[in-house]
């Protein structure tokens, strides 16, 4: 017999026969649908909740386990008990949610009972790259298992929600939240967000291993001004439409279940209260029947903005179309009040209240509050070898080779190695920003991950080289939340001694430098994209040795490492590459595993070329042909190139692939057509590797300006040493479409530019029309 049953669960006389959950079939997320299953017995619950336990479901306190701003509450447990409650997050372990559920399901009046989130962002206790480096595998089944051994894992430890994807997409490296990103290309970012989406969800959110997923930060968070968090955001709408909203809108095709208020104001208004974003584009244009969060106390932050006190803006943002307060308790507060005096409506109220409760029908809480919440799993599917041999793969797929000179890697498994720097053995900053439920010590350290992988034959020496920056201060805010890389207390010189020491016993040095992982993420915001200057006195120290050296840098978002790029022989971006950091490093360092990542963000040669991203448009005057030399009235710098350190799509492998015979099936397609794109790739390397093959397409003449290429398609492809092989596109009319200045979705007759290659540079081209 159902749980509910067996507790004699009741609502004033009606007993739970009017509420079970529906079949496992009806369970299944349709968000994006106008039909909703479970509306007869959420009606039926609704009739019997007095207008607090209503405003109760719309209050998502945080439990206080991890929390990202000021606001604290108090008293949680007598709150929910009263009904005042409708969810709760930062609330981790079997043990805890389940005396919490208690309360909700066996003191509060109706019984109704809490959903449970957390921020799993990349990787619950088994982390996986940040997710900047995720999007740089290209892997798109990759991706999805990472978000599918996340919600496994979440939901073994009780939790059944998550706030991600995160699918903002960001061309300034400035902003620290690029880490949590897919980068700055709308197509790989819409992949990405229906894959993440997928993972999370599942095909059936009723199974105890599948937990809702959010969507966030709707919208445009990733390009606030000055690069800064939190910061104005102010875009014309055929570009908002066009290079930032689909990510958002992929997910909600993929049947997201819950979408978050971004922080930022659009149009003026912020989007916790933009009824505009909210309600006009999300519900009506999209059909999207899920539930919208705020983010950390983002109702009362519309009071700094300029907006009014908490009850005005609690009222502009339920009328907006916000569901569930984060934090802030302004609905909980001060919505009677605006009811009493007409500001809301009950069916506003009621609607919000509808959307919530149907969440929890389709996770099937209703029929069991405690479906999370089974302590076998708890045991043995958190944190399993199985999970973390997959981390350990992810990672290396996700590591991108910027350089290698001479063929200096892979390294050979003999020898001796002297790996110095920072970030060398700091176990604790491997799984990178936003990993809240990672054990950091159960990280593996770079150091530990090289003497394991390197084996017998390799001397491995260690030494620490400096501190992560010359400023005590600094390194405090870059270093919170546990992710300490304790200060040695010796001078810069004497580190440096010890270090130039070992190298001069070593055969090559490997230097293990750059962000440390709370450099990046939210409120870390930079200025300065270069490594700090004691690391790169340091480095330059170990070059001056005559040591082959090859740079593994960690950092969560594009660096300007232009003087790296043209003295050091080798540069290997590891980003943060979660649990088994150490160990996938050395696969590649080795060449147990032959790098295929690419970058999915543009690298600047330095902040001042800042926004920079690789689908710009041209202006009048651009300087085309004479692209590296400067030239008097044409659109570029006194003092630096146009062109990026390196380009979006960006990244080597220890083979070499040749392109050839790039070839079109036909060079005319109308609105009903297809067009095969095919490019012959041969691995003429010594190594079998794995290539992402790229298409990008330019529409040459619009009515409107178009960018000079767009990402279009992409195909991770295995590829044998000596073999070649076909690879094949397909585009149709679909696929050339844009939004026009009357926001229309068109494709436009006329002619269309293919090219594929190994990255957004790529010259090779060809044409074909397309007509009416």
């Amino acid at each position: 017999m159902k749980y509910l049953m067996n507790i004699k669960y009741v609502f004033l006389g009606i007993t739970a026969t009017l509420i079970v959950a529906c079949n496992s079939n009806q369970n299944k997320s349709n968000t994006s649908s106008n039909h909703n299953p479970f509306e007869a017995k959420v009606d039926s619950i609704l009739s019997l909740m007095t207008i607090e336990e209503k405003i109760g479901q719309l209050n998502l306190p945080s439990a206080g386990q991890f929390t990202t701003g000021q606001a604290t509450n108090s008293d949680i447990g007598g709150k929910i008990e009263k009904g005042l409650v409708g969810g709760l997050f930062n609330i981790k372990t079997v043990a805890s949610i389940r005396d919490i559920q208690k309360i909700a399901v066996e003191k509060s009046r109706l019984k109704i009972p809490l959903i449970f989130g957390m921020d799993v962002i990349h990787g619950y206790e088994t982390t996986f790259p940040i997710p900047l480096g995720l999007s740089c595998s290209w892997d798109m089944p990759l991706i999805e298992k990472t978000a599918r051994i996340a919600a496994i894992e979440a939901s073994a430890d009780g939790i059944n929600w998550t706030f991600s994807p995160m699918v903002d997409i960001s061309r300034d490296p400035r902003w620290g939240r690029v880490s949590e990103g897919s980068g700055e290309d709308v197509y790989l970012g819409s992949q990405i967000a229906t894959a993440m989406v997928k993972g999370y969800q599942g095909d059936d959110l009723t199974n105890n291993n599948t937990i809702l997923s959010c969507v966030k930060h709707f919208a445009l968070y990733g390009a606030p001004e000055a690069g800064r968090d939190y910061n104005t955001v102010d875009m014309s709408k055929i570009r908002m439409y066009n290079e930032y909203l689909p990510p958002y809108k992929a997910a909600i095709d993929a049947g997201v279940g819950s979408v978050m208020a971004a922080f930022n104001e659009i149009d003026g208004v912020p989007a916790t209260g933009n009824h505009w974003l909210l309600t006009d584009l999300l519900r009506k244009d999209w059909n999207f029947n899920g539930f919208v969060v705020t983010d950390y106390t983002g109702i009362n932050e519309m009071t700094e903005h300029g907006l009014g006190d908490l009850q005005e803006v609690s009222a502009l943002a339920l009328n907006a179309g916000v569901d569930m307060d984060m934090v802030g308790e302004g609905l909980l507060t001060t919505l009677k009040n605006s009811l009493d005096e007409g500001k809301v409506k009950i069916a506003t109220i009621d609607a919000a209240v509808k959307r919530i409760l149907t969440v929890k029908f389709q996770l099937g809480l209703f029929d069991d509050p405690f479906k999370y919440c089974n302590d076998d799993r708890a045991k043995t599917e958190i944190y399993t070898k199985e999970h973390r041999d997959f981390s350990r793969k992810v990672a290396s797929e996700s590591i991108v080779l910027l350089k290698n000179e001479n063929e200096i890697l892979p390294l050979k498994k003999s020898g001796t190695i002297a790996l110095i720097g920072p970030l060398a053995n700091s176990k604790e900053n491997m799984p990178g920003t936003w990993s809240v439920a990672t054990k950091l010590g159960n990280a593996n350290a770079f150091l530990d991950g090289l003497k394991t992988v390197a084996g017998d034959q390799v001397n491995v020496l260690y030494a620490k080289g400096s501190n992560l920056d010359h400023d005590l201060e600094f390194e405090k805010r870059a270093t919170m939340f546990g992710r300490d890389i304790p200060r040695d207390g010796r001078t810069d010189k004497q580190l440096m001694d010890e270090a130039l020491a070992i190298a001069s016993k070593s055969d090559v040095i490997i230097a293990a430098l750059g962000e440390s992982s709370e450099m990046s993420g939210e409120s870390s915001s930079r200025t300065n994209l270069q490594i700090p200057q004691v690391q790169k006195d340091l480095l330059n120290a170990l070059l001056k040795t005559g040591k082959p050296v090859v740079l593994v840098l960690f950092t969560g978002r594009p660096l300007a490492i232009t003087e790296e790029n043209k003295n050091v022989p080798a540069i290997l971006n590891a980003w943060f590459p979660g649990t088994e950091a150490g160990l996938a490093i050395s696969d590649v360092l080795f060449g147990d595993v032959n790098p295929s990542g690419k970058l999915t963000a543009t690298f600047p040669m330095n902040v001042g070329q800042v926004p920079i991203f690789y689908n710009h448009k041209n202006t009048g005057r651009p300087l085309g042909n004479s692209e590296g030399k400067f030239e008097k009235f044409k659109s570029n710098y006194l003092d630096v190139r146009n062109e990026p350190l390196y380009p979006f799509g960006y990244g080597l492998s220890y083979t070499t692939f040749n392109y050839a015979n790039l070839k079109l099936n036909t060079t005319n397609i109308d609105a009903q057509g297809t067009i095969e794109v095919s490019v012959e790739v041969t691995n003429s390397g010594g190594f079998d590797g794995k290539e992402v093959v790229q298409l990008y397409v330019r529409d040459v003449v619009g009515s409107v300006t178009r960018p000079v290429k767009e990402l279009k398609g992409f195909q991770k492809v295995e590829i044998k040493k000596g073999e070649t092989k076909t690879v094949t596109f397909k585009l149709t009319e679909n696929d050339l479409k844009f939004y026009n200045s009357n926001l229309d979705f068109v494709a436009e007759p006329g002619t269309f530019r293919v090219f594929v290659g190994t990255n957004s540079d790529t010259k090779m081209m060809t044409e074909f029309e397309l007509t009416n």
